[in-house]
């Protein structure tokens, strides 16, 4: 989806972040202004730093994909957790009240709690197990009563740019002879460069309230990994175990596979299948995957 050529544009957390980096990318492809905005700029948690900054660069669009993602850790880290996750959507919802600043947030299907059988919509209610999904919850919450916005529930991300599940599988497959991966939790693989792809298309229709994000089909752990070593071509044995054999201190969603049927019907767009994207992803960074330290 082509952006019109007078949008200005802010990506929080676009220098860094593997999501910003790929809107940066999608951005800077189709010729358009974008400016970004991080934590190594300054204290992004800080409400008048973060409002004067806003009021600098003047966006059209904001897209915030500054998240604290690390699930385990917040258990412990309750506080910066909430900072990040909460605080700056609240921050953003204070902000951006009475602007004409379109603005796209990114939740997560750790918002559910993995009871279902079927793909979840956005209308199913919500009960986050985990920190993070409790903190990406209050987020989501600050920001549903302003007008110009729109949260994009997404999951299992991978990408250029940054470390992540499929480039880690990838480094230790080309070590070891097998590799022990979770099979029974249940997801929707979806790639950054997708991810960018249809947060243009709902910032181009200026769509507001609530969309699941995610590539098409679901995966357990287990077949993602299998899947991204075959395509590398190795012939790494996967065994598959249960997730009471690989204990974490979050409690994960055992399905949390998103449905994008709102997106397809009320905005004409259909996510290709995750198999496809992960395809291109590989084959797009083939050395780089090789050569990781």
């Amino acid at each position: 989806m082509k952006l019109d050529s007078n949008e200005k544009l802010l990506v929080l957390g676009g220098k860094t972040g593997m999501l910003g980096q790929a809107l940066c990318r999608l951005a800077q492809s189709q010729g358009l202004e974008v400016a970004t905005l991080g934590r190594e700029d300054g204290d992004v948690t800080d409400l008048e730093f973060l409002k004067s900054k806003i009021t600098e660069i003047n966006p059209t669009l904001i897209f915030n994909a500054i998240a604290y993602t690390a699930v385990d850790k917040a258990e412990e880290d309750v506080q910066n957790a909430s900072l990040i996750n909460k605080r700056i959507p609240e921050m953003l919802a204070c902000i951006l009240k009475n602007t004409n600043i379109f603005l796209v947030h990114y939740s997560t299907d750790f918002v559910f709690d993995g009871k279902k059988t079927s793909p979840y919509s956005e209308t199913d209610e919500t009960n986050p197990l985990s920190v993070y999904g409790e903190t990406k919850l209050a987020g989501e919450i600050a920001l549903q009563k302003l007008e110009n916005c729109a949260i994009l529930r997404t999951a299992w991300l991978f990408g250029s740019g940054r470390k992540n599940f499929i480039s880690t599988i990838l480094k230790f497959a080309q070590e070891k002879e097998c590799l022990r991966v979770v099979h029974d939790q249940f997801g929707s693989p979806t790639c950054t460069k997708d991810l960018a792809e249809m947060s243009f298309v709902v910032a181009k229709k200026r769509a507001t309230g609530i969309f699941h994000a995610v590539n098409a089909g679901q995966a357990s752990w287990c077949e993602l990994a299998s899947e991204a070593i075959s395509i590398f071509n190795l012939h790494t044995f996967v065994e598959p175990i249960c997730t009471k054999d690989w204990p974490q201190k979050a409690i994960r969603p055992s399905y949390s596979v998103l449905s994008t049927k709102k997106m397809a019907e009320t905005l004409g767009y259909t996510p290709r299948p995750w198999i496809q994207a992960l395809r291109e992803y590989i084959l797009e960074n083939l050395e780089c995957l090789k050569n990781q330290s």
